[in-house]
């Protein structure tokens, strides 16, 4: 038994699945780069210096800085096991072929976590930009009870609903369609996040940025922590890899090059906020309203935050068409092995997109968006998202060793030195988030498990074909 749970699917059999022309190879190098940019550019950048300015002044620069090396460990990870399995179930595929089922089950139920319930969180917040937005530049708002979630004040977030419904439309149109309507949305909130900085700049007074470190390299390290879950989502590309034109050049410059851009665009706004404004006037109960402060400060106007308003909006609806993508082709992955039910599979012909898939995944996503108190549970996908970031980085290392023939068209640098660290800084985040995050985190992972053995396991096309080497065989052999 214990063999039949670490059981390995061959990387061989995964890659000739994958490339068996189910979904359509649509996609270039930049909508893949867009679609983890599209992913991981959300609201975090919106609220985040309320929250990490105070524990680290201007050093909030290095802050960003810090957490995307933290984050470039993984992400190199990602680029090499993206590279050489390139098919569309991200790490799930990739713990399937170095640690078997049980640890790919795992990895995939994380990765629900991740995608569904982030998203439907993120969808949540949508109705309240969207208030900010109409408050700023058409002086009225939408009813509480329809546009706040419940346990806010409201009843039946339809915002949240109309959000998500969006999404479905375009991810119903195909990979392509959904790819281009991503990419001209995160231009256009990175133009406003550009429009932000050169607004900021213009009152940018180098006497606010001494001290530089107030708070020293604790300072530093507590706001690094706080703003590093900003950067989760730029693996959204490695849920494309049946869909990129050329998946094994492309995936990797993908998860690297959102990493960089997204890096670039956090270090201008910190740098323009902090610039622009006395780093003591931030406030972490006012967090949202901490860059249109900025822009209020800097111009003596009101019409600027509205813009960014927009961007806010924008970046939102950005966040969920790209993680919605990515949750479905995931569930696609782990339909064809037989670990979900085989709905999910299913392709229309003329799309060539999941379309049952895709009406599931939106249905529970609006239900949880429109009426569950999401809480903790949304606090959670961060520990969600940072195990399976950490499975990866273990991946690299068991595949290297037990498939060193592999062609890989990315070679993570400093191997095993960059793994190793990063499934460290991984648990050493997971290790900084409260206890009532872990407890539901844990929860979460029993009730994945209920669903493996009564479920999953029963209904693995592995299983059947026959069973597969271990990890340890695999090595050995």
């Amino acid at each position: 038994m214990l063999h039949n749970l670490f059981r390995t699917k061959p990387v061989d059999q995964i890659v000739a699945e994958g490339g068996q022309g189910e979904l359509k190879r649509s996609m270039s190098l930049v909508q893949l780069t867009m679609f983890s940019v599209g992913a991981t550019l959300g609201t975090g950048i919106f609220v985040v210096l309320g929250e990490a300015v105070p524990l680290v002044g201007p050093a909030i620069v290095l802050s960003f800085i810090l957490a995307a090396i933290t984050a470039l460990f993984s992400a190199l990870s990602y680029a090499e096991l993206a590279g050489t399995i390139p098919v569309s179930g991200s790490s799930y595929s990739y713990t399937y072929a170095t640690m078997g089922e049980l640890i790919a089950w795992i990895s995939g139920w994380c990765l629900l976590l991740e995608y569904a319930v982030s998203v439907s969180a993120v969808a949540v917040g949508w109705g309240q930009y969207l208030n900010d937005f109409f408050r700023q530049t058409f002086h009225f708002t939408l009813p509480e009870a329809i546009s706040n979630p419940p346990g806010s004040g409201g009843y039946l977030n339809i915002p949240a609903i109309v959000v998500v419904m969006l999404a479905m439309l375009l991810l119903l149109q195909g990979a392509s369609e959904s790819a281009t309507v991503n990419t001209v949305m995160v231009f256009l909130k990175i133009g406003v996040l550009i429009f932000f900085c050169v607004v900021a700049f213009t009152a940018f007074d180098t006497g606010n940025l001494k001290p530089f470190a107030p708070m020293g390299w604790a300072g530093i390290q507590a706001a690094g922590s706080k703003v590093f879950f900003s950067y989760i989502g730029f693996d959204a590309a490695s849920t494309a890899g049946e869909e990129a034109k050329n998946p094994r050049r492309d995936l990797p410059l993908a998860i690297i090059g959102s990493l960089v851009i997204v890096t670039v665009v956090y270090v201008a706004v910190g740098l323009a906020a902090v610039g622009a404004m006395p780093w003591t006037e931030f406030k972490a109960g006012e967090s949202e309203a901490s860059l249109s402060l900025v822009l209020e400060r800097a111009t003596g106007l009101s019409w600027p935050s509205a813009v960014l308003s927009f961007g806010a909006v924008i970046a939102i609806a950005s966040v969920v068409l790209s993680v919605m993508y990515g949750q479905t082709r995931i569930l696609f992955a782990m339909s064809r092995d037989g670990l979900v039910p085989r709905v999910f599979q299913r392709v229309s012909a003329n799309r060539r997109v999941p379309v049952a898939n895709t009406l599931i995944v939106s249905g529970f996503i609006a239900l949880l968006a429109a009426v569950v108190p999401l809480g903790h549970l949304a606090d959670a996908t961060s520990i969600g998202t940072l195990f399976a970031f950490g499975l990866v980085n273990i991946g690299v290392i068991v595949l290297r060793r037990s498939r060193p023939d592999l062609n890989r068209s990315f070679r993570t640098p400093l191997y095993p030195i960059t793994p190793i660290l990063g499934v460290l800084f991984c648990a050493a985040l997971i290790f900084t988030l409260d206890h009532v995050t872990q407890q539901i985190f844990l929860i979460w992972m029993a009730v994945g498990l209920v669903v493996y053995f009564a479920y999953s396991r029963r209904h693995s096309l592995l299983g059947r074909q026959g069973t597969g080497p271990s990890p340890t065989q695999k090595g050995a052999s």
